[in-house]
């Protein structure tokens, strides 16, 4: 059963924009972080991004700091990551997954980068920047 679906992905040239969502919408767990990597063809996953359910962000990686910005609707499962000023660097599969690991108190508004977090992943969008 899907349950994490990423859309809005697409080719855009060098300085566009994009804005990909993740409907988690169909989730039936509780959850309390979402978070944004990318995969390009022969690297690691990497954390672009990520935000709690109650709002708070971490810090965003050096290679899209300043370009990337997360944000959502909680009380509709719907999550977003804005790209901007994108680069052929960019190129990747780009998916969302939910940290659904039980927390409470400061710790409800924390959220990492690290894939290992993270325990239900969206099967992808592609976005392309060609050079």
């Amino acid at each position: 059963q899907v349950q994490l679906v990423e859309s809005g992905g697409g080719l855009v040239h060098p300085g566009g924009a994009l804005r990909l969502s993740c409907d988690a919408s169909r989730f039936t767990l509780n959850y309390y972080a979402i978070g944004w990597f990318r995969q390009a063809p022969g690297q690691e996953r990497e954390g672009v991004g990520c935000i709690s359910r109650w709002g708070g962000v971490t810090d965003a990686p050096e290679s899209v700091k300043g370009r990337f910005t997360i944000s959502g609707d909680n009380a509709r499962n719907l999550w977003y990551l804005q790209m901007n000023s994108l680069e052929p660097g960019d190129t990747a599969v780009y998916y969302c997954a939910v940290d659904s690991t039980p927390r409470s108190g400061s710790y409800l508004y924390t959220c990492g980068l690290g894939r290992v977090e993270y325990d239900t992943w969206g099967a992808g969008t592609q976005v392309t920047v060609p050079s």
